[in-house]
């Protein structure tokens, strides 16, 4: 497990070679806080409560105040003539996250519920763009929260991806499905059920089953027994050198070791869609969670399209832009919505 981190250190070092500070210091502290994670020694637990306490979420307290982050994202909504302008004569894709996104964060996941208004925009959304969810949670789930079929899901955290039902202008790609770790599923399976054992002595722990991973949240959990939750975690996780552990917000995720995530579901929905090796498409991703990293960073690499960061606080993120809550991602996608639909002269 180590050496897999490791490799990707030097994986990272040689791409970052001929990027920005910024883009450079938050892929290798990404790296970083995979390696102290998922280092193998039981004595590496405090480095594991620290990372939980820094990664729920990632804040830069001292680093930088919020307004000249501010100045570094700026509000989508205040720069979106900008933005606008920077997607003359491309075409939008939306990309969006769910949690913290289109919903709001709660303490109890199964009860993330998107607003019916959210709903509407995300549907009026869906008739002007090509639309993905891209989620951590399994795609059956984010469906059931969604409740719309014209849109493509990406769920746990990419690794199973569909296209749409019904509804899309985009009929080609209806059958598109792609599960890059279909082999990992039994493994998943197990995991979770002896997690659930684990942790169950734990008050406030939640195992959720993603299909494609599985997720432990700690939201609901008191801060003082986030060492013993680790070391439920751990306890299971060094019999499985085929997993790896990541983090959320108030959460801990076991993946399959594949070299898959946000990003590289970003980059197949756009081959999938046709623009593979274009330069007039321009994604739009939308999202608030250290996961939704992988793919801003790729729309870096790209130099096309951008980042879209949700956060009320400021966090080292590959983002251009930032908005403060869900509230404002409806407003920013109604915006969005209204100028197309004028163009188009709807």
């Amino acid at each position: 497990m180590v050496r897999f981190t490791e490799e990707n250190t030097k994986h990272v070092d040689k791409e970052t070679e001929n990027k920005s500070t910024t883009d450079v210091t938050t892929a290798k502290k990404k790296v970083l806080q995979d390696l102290i994670i998922n280092n193998g020694g039981g004595g590496l637990i405090n480095s594991w409560v620290d990372s939980m306490r820094a990664c729920s979420p990632t804040h830069l307290k001292s680093l930088m105040k919020q307004t000249s982050w501010l100045k570094e994202h700026p509000s989508a909504l205040d720069m979106f003539e900008e933005i606008l302008h920077a997607s003359e004569g491309k075409q939008i894709v939306m990309f969006l996250d769910y949690d913290g996104t289109l919903s709001p964060i709660v303490d109890d996941p199964d009860r993330a519920f998107m607003s019916k208004q959210m709903r509407r925009t995300v549907r009026n959304l869906a008739n002007c763009f090509p639309t993905a969810i891209v989620s951590g949670r399994c795609r059956e789930k984010v469906y059931n929260f969604v409740k719309l079929t014209e849109l493509y899901y990406a769920g746990s955290h990419g690794m199973d991806i569909k296209g749409p039902e019904q509804g899309s202008k985009y009929e080609e790609d209806k059958s598109l499905l792609c599960q890059p770790a279909t082999e990992f599923l039994p493994m998943i399976d197990e995991v979770y059920q002896k997690l659930i054992e684990k942790t169950k002595s734990t008050a406030g722990a939640n195992v959720e089953n993603n299909k494609f991973c599985v997720s432990v949240h700690f939201r609901r959990v008191d801060e003082k027994n986030w060492s013993d939750l680790a070391n439920q975690v751990r306890s299971v996780m060094k019999d499985y050198p085929k997993l790896r552990l990541t983090q959320g917000r108030k959460v801990l995720e076991i993946r399959p070791i594949i070299k898959w995530d946000k990003g590289k579901a970003l980059e197949f929905l756009l081959e999938s869609l046709g623009y593979a090796n274009c330069t007039n498409v321009f994604p739009l991703y939308i999202g608030d969670d250290r996961t939704d990293e992988d793919a801003f960073k790729i729309l870096r690499e790209r130099r096309q399209g951008l980042g879209i960061l949700v956060s009320k606080s400021p966090k080292e993120t590959n983002a251009s832009y930032s908005l403060q809550e869900p509230d404002e991602v409806m407003d920013f996608l109604q915006q969005l919505v209204k100028w197309k639909q004028l163009r188009s002269g709807a």
